[in-house]
């Protein structure tokens, strides 16, 4: 058996097929259809979202759900740097000081926080999300006197290519992250934290460095956001929703690979499309909590982690020998 031959095909079809799959969804807006643009971006919003959570939660085993509060921040960003009133900085730049900021943030709160564990850690996360929006309210209401800001609009196109090209970029910093020494320095915090740091791990700042990493493309999607809603306001920007999510979709997908994530945020995130523009809008959210409890209770290991399981088991059976 030519093993070299067997990388190369496996190769080929990790390149082929995501290549082919990007070529297909970055020529959509060319075919008109302006209702399947505003679909994909948002496909493509919590596929951003779900593989950033992932980024640090999904290997670490540390349940973030602070994602809203650098969302919220990157959301901000855009209504300070990009009013409707007119704007000095280009988008491109007001993106990259977003994903600066939710990084520099995201590096402060892990270094104070990450020495938390288990609910400790998720508690304290989303209270940073309460945290930030009531600082905001305070400073927009009492400093200001006014709440929300308008956001100079982006068309539909433009806004689905910038979250297109952070999504690639996202996808590709997960694969590498998850292929690289860093990434099984991440996996070994995860299995046991004790036994990484004898091994001569560096467990706090390995942790706080993927926690920011992370945190980077939830601010950069916040500001392509902002300017397909134009109106923000601190309930809109900072809503828990966004923390608990990606959460969602990542354990509904399965966190064992970087597919598994985005397949789990393509079909929430269709989901919640549908719920919120029928008959069910109004109880959206407690369906999204009872699918939560269904997936952790029968789906330990998510969607592809169930469909590898049953492909092993066919072929097990397949190739098992007749008896008798």
């Amino acid at each position: 058996m030519d093993l070299s031959k067997i990388n190369r095909k496996n190769l080929g079809v990790n390149i082929g097929i995501p290549l082919a799959l990007l070529i297909i969804v970055g020529l959509l807006p060319l075919y008109g259809w302006d209702y399947g643009v505003t679909l994909f971006s948002n496909f493509l919003l919590y596929i951003i979202l779900t593989v950033s959570w992932v980024i640090f939660s999904g290997v670490t085993g540390y349940i973030s759900l602070a994602t809203a509060a650098f969302y919220g921040l990157g959301i901000y960003a855009a209504a300070i740097y990009f009013p409707l009133n007119g704007h000095a900085l280009p988008l491109i730049v007001i993106i990259l000081i977003a994903a600066a900021v939710s990084f520099v943030v995201a590096f402060i709160v892990g270094a104070i926080t990450l020495r938390l564990r288990g609910i400790y850690f998720a508690m304290f996360t989303f209270g940073l999300v309460l945290l930030v929006k009531e600082v905001i309210y305070y400073w927009e209401i009492v400093i200001q006197g006014t709440r929300g800001r308008m956001v100079a609009l982006e068309s539909n196109n433009a806004v689905f290519y910038y979250l297109l090209g952070i999504c690639v970029i996202a996808m590709l910093v997960s694969y590498f992250i998850r292929r690289s020494k860093y990434g099984l320095a991440l996996q070994s915090i995860g299995e046991n934290e004790e036994a990484a740091a004898h091994i001569g791990v560096n467990v706090t700042m390995t942790k706080i460095v993927t926690f920011a990493i992370s945190t980077a493309f939830m601010g950069a999607a916040g500001v392509i956001m902002a300017t397909k809603n134009t109106y923000v306001d601190p309930g809109t920007a900072f809503d828990p929703m966004i923390s608990f999510s990606p959460a969602l979709m990542a354990i509904f997908g399965g966190t064992g690979n970087v597919w598994g994530p985005a397949i789990g945020a393509v079909f929430f995130s269709y989901v919640q499309e549908l719920l919120q523009t029928g008959s069910l809008k109004d109880y959206y959210k407690l369906i999204f909590g009872a699918m939560l409890i269904g997936t952790i209770l029968y789906l330990p290991t998510g969607l592809t982690g169930l469909i590898q399981k049953l492909w092993k088991r066919f072929k097990g059976e397949k190739s098992a020998p007749i008896r008798g």
